[in-house]
């Protein structure tokens, strides 16, 4: 069975796509949490949307504006603030653990090139 494993400074994925019920991992150095594939495939499409989101708005705003976007589904919540260059990662699971997780500034497009690494999307 293969099992993918990603991991930057301040963050870490992982993938098992055979796993009984979970089958994603995420987290930092300090902690990790299982998701199953729904919440990782929500995780996955709602932080790319968001991360393009505040590329996009390098163009609309100057450098000292911070900004804040979320985006929702029914198993999870979540959020990136600060500012276009450099932002933070929120995130609530709505799930039978909920849980609030987050992630330091800078980590957000790290964490979609380790998924794109791993061929995961």
């Amino acid at each position: 069975m293969e099992r993918f494993i990603k991991s930057g400074d301040g963050w870490r994925i992982g993938w098992h796509p055979h796993g009984a019920k979970y089958q994603g991992l995420i987290g930092t150095e300090d902690w990790a949490i299982e998701l199953t594939k729904a919440e990782l495939n929500d995780f996955y499409r709602l932080l790319h949307q968001l991360v393009e989101t505040m590329s996009q708005m390098s163009t609309e705003l100057m450098d000292e504006e911070k900004i804040s976007c979320e985006a929702e589904t029914d198993l999870l919540w979540i959020e990136v603030e600060g500012y276009f260059h450099s932002y933070s990662l929120r995130l609530i699971l709505n799930c039978d653990r909920r849980c609030e997780l987050s992630w330091k500034e800078g980590v957000a497009p790290q964490i979609i090139q380790g998924f794109d690494a791993i061929g995961f999307g």
